[in-house]
């Protein structure tokens, strides 16, 4: 799976355990819903690491909270 896509499983799987809505997520975090449909939509080639920041923000977690997943082991990541 590419990263872009690991990216947005892990979106989904924090709504859920979170119980929030992509909505309050797009408000907390500060990334506009055109862009937030770009990256759930597996739209985006790159994910930045600005965009993991407000993401994690959204979620009132730290980088390493966001991207500590088995979602994200560089077994699972293709990064070509």
């Amino acid at each position: 799976m590419n990263l872009c896509k690991a990216v947005a499983l892990r979106i989904s799987e924090l709504l859920i355990e979170k119980n929030m809505t992509l909505y309050k997520l797009e408000k907390k975090s500060g990334i506009l819903h055109g862009t937030m449909m770009c990256i759930i939509g597996e739209k985006n080639k790159n994910v930045t690491l600005r965009t993991i920041y407000q993401l994690a923000r959204g979620f009132d977690m730290t980088i390493i909270e966001f991207l500590d997943n088995k979602i994200f082991s560089s077994s699972n990541i293709d990064f070509e």
